[in-house]
């Protein structure tokens, strides 16, 4: 039960090896993928996390195994934390910035097509502003996804 299978170091790398690997992967796959979860984006989660699973631990299940990635992913987490709120260059590459996507009533198609998000969905952002399209002043894709409205 606590008898590792493999060097307790290995572990920790290969944590942060999947933990890099998959933070890389939701930078690239765009702000709607992280900002409002589908039923879709939901199902790709849980399979990621039954992906990437043997290889955070090689095939060990120990208990000991187990923890040594679960403080690794922890610490890593912390540890990316302190840097993003320390450094405004770290924080733009983890959380990306806001984008503009809309401005004086006219949207942005081609910079909504870029960023992965349905005109659909900017509408229900400007219904939720109780905002029509000729009174917003600019519309901005936030770096966690959502879409802000500034009427005139």
């Amino acid at each position: 039960m606590f008898d590792l299978d493999l060097p307790w170091w290995e572990y920790a790398v290969r944590g942060v090896a999947i933990y890099v690997a998959l933070l890389v992967m939701m930078r690239l796959s765009g702000k709607r993928t992280i900002g409002q979860f589908t039923p879709f984006d939901l199902l790709v989660i849980m399979l990621l996390s039954e992906a990437v699973s043997p290889g955070l631990t090689g095939g060990d299940h120990s208990v000991a195994g187990g923890l040594i990635v679960v403080v690794t992913l922890v610490v890593l987490n912390l540890a990316i934390a302190f840097v993003t709120a320390r450094s405004e260059k770290a924080a733009e590459f983890v959380e990306g910035t806001a984008v503009l996507i809309g401005r004086d009533g006219k949207i942005f198609q081609e910079v909504l097509k870029r960023n992965h998000v349905a005109e659909s969905d900017m509408e229900q952002s400007l219904r939720e502003a109780d905002c029509p399209l000729e009174s917003m002043k600019y519309a901005f894709l936030e770096a966690d996804g959502k879409i802000t409205i500034l009427q005139h």
